[in-house]
């Protein structure tokens, strides 16, 4: 009789993609490199292909996970490889600071569905405090856009959104074969650690997150366009940045100089980054 981890079938709406191969598995497990007494939280274990290794180096385990079906397979899979503490429920609405309480910084992980991967992201952002670091499987596309360089095809909007607050190194490729069904796409498993602090200051997060949409929003246009809204050419200019520039030739830091000089004309619209 099949497992019920054998017969389940991934759920397109929540963009289920479940790793299989050993020798991913393996490369994921020794990049992470659990230490017993460590928080690990895993992010859609889905059946499990992660969860028994971390599970058996640690001891310990939670997990959330939002498939009613994957989290009765999950428990037959687990059994007997440790404590594993299943929260059914959406990740996306997830308070990881309860869940740390007044222990030990999360140590987050998770084969992430590409649907939700960006919001998912700021969320646990914004809740970084409670983080030491987070590893995680996105298309390649996406993490090369986490960590481009100014200048690059790649950077963008994502790139200057994420700077003040963590740093994302790429770990390595994954190839379609390795998941059932196989992506579209190539993955990249990479390790994101909140910083201690920015490299450089954003005291106006709000006016921050608005000038970088307005910038990004045509790639094409100058910043004397993109931005006229916000700020004039003299006061681009002011915050020691080209107005005839294109946005996707600005570091973060000049952003963060443009955010200055929006939130002192109080012209930045309440935004979310």
């Amino acid at each position: 009789m099949p497992s019920r981890a054998s017969s389940h079938r991934p759920r397109k709406r929540f963009g289920q993609h479940f790793l299989h191969d050993p020798g991913t598995i393996d490369r994921i497990v020794r990049a992470i490199a659990p230490q017993p007494g460590e928080r690990l939280v895993e992010i859609g274990p889905g059946l499990g292909a992660i969860t028994v290794p971390l599970l058996s180096a640690i001891g310990e385990l939670e997990a959330i996970e939002i498939d009613r079906d994957a989290i009765r397979a999950l428990g037959e899979t687990c059994r007997g490889c440790g404590t594993l503490r299943v929260h059914e429920g959406d990740a996306l609405e997830f308070d990881f600071g309860a869940l740390r309480g007044a222990g030990a910084k999360l140590r987050i992980v998770g084969n992430l569905p590409y649907n939700i991967s960006t919001p998912l992201i700021f969320r646990l952002i914004a809740q970084r405090e409670h983080v030491r670091d987070m590893h995680f499987m996105l298309q390649k596309e996406v993490v090369d856009r986490m960590c481009a360089a100014p200048g690059s095809d790649a950077y963008g909007r994502l790139t200057v959104m994420l700077t003040p607050s963590v740093t994302v190194t790429p770990l390595f490729d994954i190839g379609r074969g390795a998941f059932r069904p196989p992506p579209k796409v190539v993955s990249t498993f990479f390790r994101m650690t909140p910083r201690d602090r920015s490299p450089f200051p954003v005291e106006h997060p709000a006016a921050y997150a608005s000038v970088v949409a307005a910038a990004f929003a045509q790639r094409r246009k100058t910043l004397r366009n993109a931005l006229r809204a916000l700020l004039s050419a003299e006061e681009i200019e002011r915050a020691g940045i080209d107005p005839g520039a294109r946005a996707e030739v600005v570091a973060p830091d000049g952003f963060a100089r443009l955010a200055q000089a929006v939130a002192q004309h109080g012209k930045s619209s309440t935004g979310q980054a």
